[in-house]
């Protein structure tokens, strides 16, 4: 697996790298070594945060993490990133049976959690309108996301209600 580290309006040290690619070598075990995991640090108010991304065919693994001292940060990452792998071991192997890019047999085993089903189903008219149309929509109903039909895109889209009070837009691709 390649690491990827990137500062943003922070220096990246060699003792940050070495602890980065110690705990990263640990995950990369899992994975084939065409595999790259995205590492990126910024400062945050006082504190500084780390997030991390590997991405593999059809999944997409990704935690991040806020604390006064980096090395925390990354080992929180790590553990994280640990935790979904083994989590959703069994739904990768049935997607990707047979292929390499994750290796599963060494992706320890999840602890015994509860089977995830479906409580609820809803369904609803699509509206055409526009993104801003859209947040004014999902505000009004007190929700912290809303699926829309674009009226300039003609896809169907999500908005959403970020951590930091902005809004994410989801564009879907035919």
């Amino acid at each position: 697996m390649k690491i990827i580290v990137t500062g943003k309006n922070i220096a990246i040290s060699d003792k940050i790298q070495d602890a980065i690619d110690k705990k990263f070598e640990k995950l990369g075990k899992y994975f084939a070594d065409d595999i790259q995991a995205k590492v990126l640090i910024h400062p945050e108010k006082a504190k500084v945060k780390v997030e991390a991304t590997i991405v593999t065919k059809g999944t997409i693994f990704r935690a991040e993490d806020v604390a006064q001292d980096v090395f925390d940060c990354i080992d929180t990452v790590a553990d994280k990133l640990l935790t979904q792998m083994s989590k959703y071991k069994g739904k990768l192997m049935k997607r990707h049976k047979g292929k390499e890019s994750i290796k599963f047999e060494m992706i320890p085993e999840a602890p015994a959690a509860e089977e995830t089903r479906v409580v609820k189903t809803k369904k609803f008219q699509l509206m055409p309108m526009t993104v801003d149309d859209a947040i004014l929509q999902m505000e009004m109903l007190q929700h912290n996301f809303f699926v829309f039909l674009d009226t300039e895109t003609d896809s169907v889209n999500v908005v959403y209600k970020r951590n930091d009070n902005d809004y994410g837009l989801l564009e879907t691709e035919h």
